[in-house]
């Protein structure tokens, strides 16, 4: 495909493609709750500390029936290279036993590793995650500005793999490469394809930048899929939190996404982590709950 001259150009070519194309992944996964509420789900990262089996009662128990597969562990590679084909069957039975639906992982890269080699390794995770049911895998970049242009053509292939395999590739506010809305917006400029999207993540733009979320999200608003809900009180300062403690506006996140289509969903990544499993779903149950305040305030 020819490289688009202006980023208007750019913006103008993405939505016409995006009106062209079916990506019914995306849509299933941005799909509103009966009533139009939007879909609030859940991360596994609270209960890393705790076996699979642990994690999925845990999202289970603290309300949430959607979860994302996105931190991986030593025990658990999720669709990461250790993951084997019998491992994969056992945990979608997991999944599927507690009535629970996984729709989100993560997509790995390197930057020390050859451009074939990520490019097989990241046809298998796609792989790996269409056969989990798997519809969005999430890339968080790199933090190395000679990385960039390389990155960028991974993001590219997977983002062109993913499309032929109902897997949408998404990004987010992550520092480096994609630090906040000018990086972001430049990564999808470079990689240009409508199945490459963005998620959006108050409390790292926070962390990594320490920039206010809500004029940074304004020129993002066309091309955000999802809203990663995590609360952060300054640079650098804890994230593994309970929302409210810190400087992320919740509602008037929530009005500004409204006003602009935003169909969903948020998933929740973080809350306090506690010395049990139990204690930690306790808090994510809180944060569910002061999300669904928060909606209705809208």
């Amino acid at each position: 495909m020819k490289p688009v001259t202006t980023r208007r150009h750019f913006i103008e070519n993405t939505a016409r493609t995006l009106a062209a194309v079916v990506l019914a992944p995306a849509v299933r996964a941005a799909a509103p709750e009966p009533g139009g509420a939007w879909t609030i789900g859940c991360l596994n990262r609270p209960w890393t500390k705790w076996s699979a089996d642990e994690m999925l009662d845990s999202v289970k128990a603290a309300g949430f029936r959607v979860i994302g597969l996105q931190t991986p562990t030593p025990a658990d590679p999720f669709v990461g290279a250790a993951a084997k084909r019998d491992y994969l069957a056992a945990l979608k039975d997991k999944i599927a036993a507690r009535g629970l639906e996984a729709f989100q992982g993560r997509v790995q890269t390197r930057d020390n590793a050859t451009e074939a080699d990520e490019a097989a390794a990241i046809r298998t995770q796609i792989d790996r995650a269409k056969f989990l049911g798997l519809r969005v895998l999430i890339n968080t970049g790199t933090a190395k500005p000679e990385a960039y242009a390389a990155w960028y053509r991974k993001m590219a292939l997977a983002a062109a793999y993913g499309a032929d395999h109902g897997v949408q590739i998404v990004v987010k506010p992550h520092g480096g490469v994609t630090a906040a809305a000018p990086e972001l917006l430049t990564c999808l400029e470079k990689v240009n394809h409508p199945n490459f999207r963005l998620w959006y993540d108050a409390g790292n733009l926070i962390y990594y930048t320490g920039k206010d979320p809500i004029a940074d999200l304004e020129p993002l608003l066309p091309h955000v899929t999802a809203f990663t809900a995590k609360d952060c009180a300054a640079k650098g300062a804890e994230v593994m939190t309970q929302f409210g403690t810190g400087k992320v506006d919740f509602v008037a996140i929530f009005r500004r996404l409204k006003r602009a289509g935003f169909a969903g969903p948020i998933v929740v990544e973080s809350c306090a982590v506690g010395a049990t499993a139990a204690e930690t779903t306790a808090n994510a149950r809180a944060n569910r709950l002061f999300l669904e305040k928060a909606l209705a305030g809208i």
